[in-house]
């Protein structure tokens, strides 16, 4: 009776370019440990300079180098039919000048959207009739509703992005971090579908 290996291709994996990557990196492999022993080290793809940042692997590629191997071996698969790798190159260090640029552009922008929106809505005219309804009185700056107001919106924004620097309020993910998860899950079935044709090509006479 011939012996059953299951396999789980991983989703999504980082490798640098020039790196060898082998069965143990792209699936979760469940088999007898004399054939584990033999399938973890099957190198199926060498990443090369010519490639470009995302190679597609899919599983036949996987069944046709075990077979390679142990001809006999029946193989189930379990999960995703393709592993994304994701080729990460060497990283430029950004510069202080650069850094500063960038924050200050994005202070500005920021800064000017959220005083846009006030004015589009009236907020301040909004302020000075709740002031007048509770009061009785007329006030240019009602700073007694003004203040919390900007310090609800500072914390409320925190909230939000769950972050205090690079310390999570809690292990929930934030609404913007579930916007970025569902664009990576549509970017990578994209990619998948699409395959470049050059990577096929090279897959098929590797």
């Amino acid at each position: 009776m011939a012996e059953t290996i299951y396999i789980r291709m991983r989703h999504r994996i980082q490798k640098k370019s020039n790196e060898r990557i082998f069965l143990k990196d792209l699936a979760q492999i469940i088999a007898t440990d004399e054939l584990l022993s033999t399938l973890k080290d099957v190198c199926l793809y060498h990443i090369t300079e010519q490639d470009k940042n995302i190679i597609i692997i899919d599983s036949t590629l996987v069944i046709r180098e075990i077979k390679k191997i142990h001809k006999e071996v029946e193989i189930q698969l379990i999960g995703p039919a393709q592993t994304i790798i994701e080729v990460v190159f060497k990283k430029r260090k950004v510069t202080l000048p650069l850094f500063i640029l960038v924050w200050i552009l994005l202070f500005i922008g920021s800064g000017l959207t959220i005083m846009n929106f006030h004015e589009d809505v009236s907020m301040q005219s909004v302020h000075q009739r709740v002031y007048k309804m509770i009061t009785g009185k007329e006030i240019e700056k009602p700073l007694i509703f003004q203040i919390p107001y900007s310090v609800g919106l500072g914390l409320g924004m925190v909230i939000f992005f769950n972050h205090v620097f690079k310390k999570r309020l809690n292990e929930e993910p934030s609404p913007l971090e579930v916007e970025v998860f569902n664009y990576q899950q549509s970017l990578d079935q994209y990619m998948i579908m699409h395959e470049n044709k050059e990577s096929i090509k090279k897959l098929d006479d590797h």
